[in-house]
């Protein structure tokens, strides 16, 4: 079953791995083609790039819940297999139209079909490589183990632990990237890609501190705690989530934009296997902080350790 989940992932990544730096890079050389949409290219592609990808988040989170309910929220392995199935309904229904788009206008003109220099795209593009991957890197580094583990996560607040509340908690939580994306799609246009950018990482960072340093007492009002962690995680979107995807592609002339747009992506999923590995680790290791820290508040008499 892992590996067949592993096989299956990688598929999966293929496809969509490459699917969506050529739809970003492709969207973004599209918006040239008018005035009024180049002014407005920092929206578009932030809806068409991010906002897409967040609403599969949560539409799939809602489909998992009424398939839970379809079996009578009985454990069943049918329905993990029904909602694997379901996965394969929207890009079917996509497969024609995607086949029957266009390149754009730039990338007819000025496409490199073969014999891409290579070595003469790092000598004079390796800054910008650096920038937009190392950015992609620490920007999946941090939100993916957060939205893989959302679940697990949200289970500290579920003391019946019901597969139900984790997961429409976490659907929840996910809502909270819509905004978010919207919102900095918004803003690249009126402040700037990097000022866009910075405010979102350097918000979530606030955030993320006072979340840190305050979670005991938070946790414990749920309501709270959940609107705070879907803005924390808004903030990521609104920030470095859309404008991680128009950097990398402003950054490159039109021959290599989607090569390097897509070196960019697959770093920052580094980042994110990465974060993912060492986000256990540490939450182990938090949690022994944390009773290390409850048994020294307990009275001398009480603490065997003294």
């Amino acid at each position: 079953m892992f590996w067949m989940m592993v096989i299956g992932r990688g598929i999966a990544g293929v496809g969509a791995g490459g699917e969506y730096p050529v739809c970003s890079t492709g969207a973004t050389e599209a918006t040239d083609e008018q005035d009024k949409t180049r002014n407005r290219r920092g929206f578009i592609v932030g809806m068409i790039g991010d906002f897409a990808i967040d609403s599969g988040f949560v539409f799939s989170g809602v489909v998992i819940i009424i398939v839970i309910y379809c079996y009578n929220q009985t454990e069943s392995s049918g329905i993990w297999r029904v909602c694997f199935g379901l996965g394969i309904v929207l890009p079917l229904f996509v497969f024609y139209f995607r086949v029957k788009t266009t390149n754009s206008t730039q990338y007819k003109k000025h496409a490199i079909r073969k014999n891409v220099p290579y070595m003469l795209v790092l000598k004079r593009y390796w800054k910008p490589m650096v920038g937009t991957c190392l950015t992609w890197f620490l920007y999946d580094f941090v939100t993916y183990p957060f939205g893989l583990f959302s679940s697990t996560i949200v289970s500290q607040l579920n003391s019946e632990n019901s597969n139900v509340k984790n997961i429409g908690f976490a659907t929840l939580i996910n809502v909270f990237l819509l905004p978010g994306c919207f919102i900095g799609s918004y803003l690249m246009d009126k402040i700037g890609r990097k000022n866009t950018m910075m405010a979102g990482f350097f918000s979530q960072a606030v955030l993320g501190f006072i979340l840190g340093g305050a979670i005991g007492p938070i946790q414990t009002v749920v309501p709270l705690f959940l609107i705070l962690y879907g803005i924390f995680l808004g903030l990521g979107e609104m920030g470095p989530g859309v404008t991680t995807f128009l950097i990398s592609a402003e950054s490159y002339p039109t021959p290599l934009r989607g090569h390097l747009f897509g070196l960019s992506a697959a770093v920052g999923k580094a980042g994110a296997a990465i974060g993912t590995e060492v986000f256990t680790p540490i939450q182990t290791s938090i949690g022994k902080v944390r009773k290390q820290q409850q048994l020294e508040k307990l009275p001398t008499n009480m603490n065997p350790g003294r």
